[in-house]
């Protein structure tokens, strides 16, 4: 992975007002975005975000740059990656993302609060944990493994930086605009 380069809310905010900004690139779900969002951020995104999408935002940005914003900053790492691995060479992540951009008293745009991403992750392995272990009592003892297979992908998601049940529940309908 490339070193990317982070910079606080502040300092993006100074470059966009200098116009040393080719864009402000929101990759949280649609939902979150219409929920609070940096003023000016096109949201585009990260399970959307595929090769030829970043290679039409590389063409419409030119090698301008782009800073890539999202809820806390992992997901616009990896986004800022995919970016680079198409050949755009000047992107930059916004550090702590929307959450920091708005406790610096940056302008926001707030509309229909929606669940976040990371809420219903939890709700979803916590449902599907405690499934698997009453199950486990009520019908078979094989059903533990139903928990042990959330267990295992909360562990990888946490080393690896990616959320597979995160980037599914990103997809269901309520998630979308």
């Amino acid at each position: 992975m490339s070193q990317i380069a982070n910079l606080s809310p502040e300092r993006v905010k100074e470059c966009m007002e200098r116009g040393d900004c080719a864009m402000l690139l929101d990759v949280r779900t649609p939902a979150e975005h219409r929920a609070i969002h940096a003023i000016g951020a096109k949201n585009i995104p990260l399970d959307t975000l595929g090769t030829e999408a970043c290679k039409q935002l590389c063409a419409e940005t030119g090698q301008g740059k782009v800073y890539v914003i999202c809820k806390s900053g992992a997901r616009a790492r990896m986004a800022a990656q995919k970016l680079i691995d198409a050949g755009h060479g000047n992107i930059c992540v916004v550090e702590g993302g929307t959450d920091a951009w708005e406790k610096s008293g940056l302008p926001v745009e707030r509309g229909k609060a929606a669940m976040s991403l990371e809420r219903q992750v939890r709700i979803a392995a916590g449902a599907l944990v405690a499934t698997g272990v009453l199950l486990s009592f009520a019908i078979h003892p094989y059903f533990v493994f139903l928990s042990l297979f959330v267990g295992c992908g909360l562990i990888f998601a946490g080393v690896t930086d990616t959320c597979m049940m995160g980037m599914l529940l990103s997809r269901m309908p309520w998630n979308r605009a």
